[in-house]
């Protein structure tokens, strides 16, 4: 989301769209990055610009191209890890990965309830693209409020 996206919102709000974007554009191999609240409502995104080659080739890069089908993965994962740790008394689930042959997926859980989606390509460095969600995570996890997730619920409404 640009900056222009982000006027008319909170201070917490565009700090938390400047991080987002931040994470995108400083981390190496890293297609697209989505915050989905607890009950699966996509809360930010940044959609990366698709190229013309990409986009006449009919190929995308990120899933389906849109945040919204990775809003949805990142819920249903996070769901399934979830039940899983509960009927295995693993406790709660920090993080989860999915390695594919063409891309990776990484979830994390944000104190809230929330969780950080990340989609990358499948040569990143996956202690780098970790390491970058961890620092998101401490940095998000103490001003995403209900308020505050109401509020970029909203602004996700608008952008649609």
């Amino acid at each position: 989301m640009t900056a222009t996206g982000t006027f008319g919102l909170s201070s917490e709000a565009r700090n938390l769209h400047w991080l987002l974007s931040n994470l995108v554009e400083e981390v190496p191999g890293v297609h697209s990055v989505a915050v989905v609240s607890s009950d699966g409502l996509l809360l930010l995104s940044s959609d990366p610009g698709q190229s013309t080659e990409a986009a006449t080739a009919g190929r995308h890069e990120s899933p389906r191209g849109s945040s919204a089908d990775l809003a949805t993965i990142v819920s249903g994962i996070g769901s399934l890890t979830v039940g899983a740790a509960k009927l295995m008394e693993g406790g709660g689930v920090k993080q989860t990965m999915i390695a594919m042959e063409e891309g990776s997926v990484f979830v994390m859980a944000i104190s809230d309830g929330s969780l950080l989606g990340v989609h990358a390509t499948p040569d990143c460095d996956m202690s780098v693209v970790a390491y970058h969600m961890a620092l998101f995570v401490g940095r998000a996890g103490h001003v995403l409020t209900p308020e505050l997730r109401d509020e970029l619920r909203k602004s996700m409404e608008k952008a649609e």
